[in-house]
């Protein structure tokens, strides 16, 4: 997916990193994205156009069934009707071989995010052995007036990383870690936006920060975006690694539990606004 496409970018666009290059170009590329950025694209990264395209029509097909079918399955989220799937539950639908292709590129993207912080490429394998991995479809249709309204609230992931597909009706915003500018995600044919969560901004010891980001809504295209998230398992105690904390840099944040953390927000967040939830700054380290 993505082939011949140039790894070219502005000054204030996201990183487009090929991941067909070579290795070594690759993980100091994405650690430089990391570090400044929170967030970049990925081309050339293996998954068949033909297999995207077939989910995507899946996607568009369910969406344009009666309402009343879609309600069985709807999760109201800041006023976007996103549908949920669990990995396992998503493997056992026409399109399985999607979400093995997602967790094949997942497992690849922590495998050189973990070596662009210095560590065995597979040191972070272990946290995913009973992975909470989950997908979700997003559909905002139409809005008249755009600015009175916002697809999704401004937030980061719970979880270690994200892998979006977003159409080119646009909207995706993120805020840059190192000036706190809102600035578009710009849409790159074939390409997979992918963003920094809570969970890698703890292992990195907060060298690599979770990225803000929302989206907007259009006030004459329909909206379709693929959002997969590479969680841990519910059990998995979350705290900096080891290897990466000395006395010049000492943990930032104590340890915690992943699956009450993910719960806190989940419920807080989605469910009750109004809810004070669990959120990094709670485990904060004091200076």
């Amino acid at each position: 997916m993505a082939d011949g496409i140039a790894a070219s970018t502005q000054a204030n666009d996201f990183p487009v990193i090929d991941l067909s290059s070579s290795t070594a170009s690759v993980v100091a590329e994405i650690g430089e994205a990391c570090e400044k950025w929170g967030a970049f694209q990925v081309i050339n990264h293996g998954l068949p156009l033909e297999l995207h395209a077939k989910f995507e029509l899946a996607m568009k097909k369910f969406f344009a069934q009666p309402t009343e079918e879609k309600r069985k399955l709807r999760k109201d989220i800041g006023g976007v009707k996103p549908y949920d799937y669990g990995y396992e539950e998503f493997a056992k639908n026409a399109c399985e071989a999607y979400g093995h292709e997602m967790e094949k590129l997942s497992f690849k993207l922590m495998e050189l995010i973990s070596m662009s912080l210095g560590l065995p490429r597979q040191r972070l394998n272990g946290f995913f052995k009973d992975h909470t991995s989950m997908g979700r479809l997003i559909h905002c249709p139409p809005c008249p007036t755009p600015q009175l309204a916002l697809g999704t609230h401004e937030h980061t992931d719970v979880g270690a990383l994200t892998i979006l597909s977003q159409d080119d009706a646009g909207g995706l915003e993120a805020q840059r870690t190192f000036d706190g500018e809102w600035v578009p995600v710009k849409y790159v044919p074939n390409a997979y936006v992918i963003n920094i969560g809570d969970m890698l901004e703890v292992w990195s010891n907060k060298k690599y920060v979770s990225l803000v980001h929302r989206a907007k809504v259009n006030s004459e295209r329909e909206r379709f975006s693929i959002p997969f998230f590479f969680n841990p398992a519910y059990y998995v105690g979350m705290e900096p690694i080891e290897e990466l904390t000395n006395e010049q840099n000492p943990a930032k944040y104590r340890a915690f539990n992943w699956g009450r953390y993910y719960g806190s927000r989940k419920y807080g967040n989605f469910k009750n606004p109004d809810m004070e939830v669990l959120r990094l700054k709670h485990f904060k380290v004091s200076e």
